[in-house]
């Protein structure tokens, strides 16, 4: 067992923002933190979301949608954050849980029009994440 701080990134569906910020945690602190996605109602991980990843040397092909409910009572989180606002309206507050946050992204998912314009608003939000993520940790140091 690690004693780093578990960290989980809550939206609706974890099919796109939660698992960007799960895979650039990963990417970027993975010796600070233990990272984790999940989905108040889970749908497949999108597969613009797999794609933008690859773009930038992350292989999240084997990634799988999770419900919060396969982590509550069972695993203590040092922070959530919610990346979307519906999951911060909806999400309920639950005991031994650390530090909430909300960064709230656009979803790429709901962008309308042709792939091009789609794949588009996919690399725009993986790098909002990212340096997103990469301030947060900034001011941890």
């Amino acid at each position: 067992m690690t004693n780093k701080p578990k960290v989980l990134f809550l939206c609706t569906g974890n099919s796109a923002r939660s698992q960007m910020a799960e895979a650039l945690l990963t990417r970027n602190a993975s010796e600070k933190f233990d990272c984790f996605s999940a989905g108040l109602e889970p749908k497949a991980v999108h597969p613009m979301t797999i794609q933008v990843l690859k773009e930038i040397g992350i292989d999240w092909s084997k990634a799988r949608s999770k419900t919060l409910n396969e982590y509550l009572g069972k695993v203590h989180f040092g922070y959530m954050i919610t990346v979307c606002s519906r999951a911060e309206e909806k999400c309920p507050v639950f005991p031994g849980m650390g530090q909430r946050l909300h960064w709230p992204f656009d979803d790429p998912a709901a962008v309308e029009g042709d792939p091009e314009a789609q794949l588009t608003a996919f690399r725009i939000i993986r790098d909002q994440i990212e340096m997103k993520i990469k301030s947060w940790l900034e001011s941890m140091d």
